[in-house]
């Protein structure tokens, strides 16, 4: 019985020995290790995808790739010398300084309302600084990461001064240009629909066909960002002849903004731009900047790199900021160069002022 049941196990073993050999020699077919190539080419390609950091991208590219605006004197346009310049083209510029030591080692990349947050979502910038708004649904849906507000605005109305139009209740029935992919659509309805005024909204593309279409007579009115209408309005045939209505439709915090799911980059842009405001709340400017160098100020020291690791903790030099304020200026000549008292559009700072003088602007501590 013993000898029987011994001779069972082996021919038992000696089956599932050749089965076994059997799986594996018609597995042997060359396909498992076409499938294996493609699947390690796969994970080498997300990994390689996944240590791609922006930062890393901007680097070996050489340059800062901005999504901007080239049709907004004062914010974003094109000089007379072919170039870009304005209040937010610098932010940008200062980020390419905190990298580079270079200002000018920027490309910028003319964007739409309507096409901007795809350029951003897909990696054609990097960062997007165009009078963009800050909200719920951009933080959400479209995937978007705010930095700090970098100027706090509000929706306004420009009318012809000779239209008798001088509040929102007496544009009841009037046509009013928009630029299509912006919030001025929502918050006009809002507004006209709580106050219960009937009106014909007409959208353009962008805003040099509104702004082409308003001059012609084509629109009553055309809405943006106030600070939008005083920088047109300077280019108006004849400004004197327009008016901005004193209503302030909505709140329109606006900054740079990055796609989400690069934390190192997201703090970056956010600590560049608060870089800035701290330089000016301690007074120190592109012009004097060096007396402020071996300061015996440890938040001096700590801001300009001179003592801690702040700069290494976000992937750039130590004296980040100081390369920021060096080539670019603190908040406060940012926004007099483009902006300011000795500027066509004289702005004045109002709640864009540091918070010490009464405003919005506040850094958190470099520490």
């Amino acid at each position: 019985m013993a000898k029987r049941k011994h001779a069972f196990s082996l021919l038992l073993a000696s089956i599932f020995l050749s089965f076994s050999l059997l799986l594996v020699a018609c597995s042997d077919d060359g396909s498992s290790d076409e499938t294996a190539s493609s699947d390690d080419t796969e994970d080498t390609a997300s990994s390689a995808e996944e240590g791609d950091s922006t930062l890393d991208t901007v680097k070996e590219r050489g340059n800062l790739v901005l999504g901007g605006n080239n049709q907004l004197p004062g914010f974003g346009y094109v000089n007379e010398d072919g170039d870009y310049e304005g209040f937010d083209i610098d932010f940008g510029r200062a980020i390419a300084a905190a990298i580079f030591d270079d200002p000018s080692a920027i490309e910028v990349r003319p964007l739409s309302a309507d096409e901007r947050f795809t350029a951003l979502q897909t990696g054609e910038v990097d960062v997007l600084i165009r009078n963009t708004t800050w909200t719920t649904t951009r933080d959400t849906d479209l995937g978007t990461h705010f930095a700090p507000t970098t100027f706090y605005d509000g929706q306004g109305l420009m009318v012809r001064k000779d239209s008798g139009i001088t509040s929102v209740e007496d544009l009841e029935g009037a046509t009013i240009g928009v630029e299509t992919g912006t919030t001025t659509e929502l918050n006009l309805a809002d507004q006209f629909r709580k106050l219960g005024i009937e009106y014909e909204q007409q959208v353009f593309d962008d805003s040099d066909a509104l702004v082409a279409a308003y001059e012609q007579g084509s629109v009553d009115a055309w809405t943006t960002d106030k600070s939008g209408l005083v920088s047109r309005q300077a280019t108006l045939s004849d400004p004197e002849a327009h008016v901005i209505l004193d209503e302030t439709l909505s709140k329109e915090p606006l900054g740079p903004t990055v796609r989400q799911g690069d934390d190192q980059w997201f703090n970056i842009v956010k600590w560049i731009t608060f870089a800035t405001m701290e330089a000016e709340e301690l007074g120190i400017t592109s012009e004097n900047v060096d007396d402020f160098l071996d300061s015996d100020n440890p938040v001096v020291r700590r801001l300009l790199g001179d003592e801690g690791e702040l700069g290494a903790m976000l992937g750039l030099p130590n004296d980040f900021a100081y390369r920021v304020i060096k080539h670019v200026g603190n908040y406060g000549e940012i926004y007099n160069r483009h902006l300011g008292p000795d500027t066509v559009f004289g702005l004045e700072r109002g709640v864009n002022s540091l918070w010490t003088e009464g405003g919005l602007l506040y850094s958190p501590p470099f520490r």
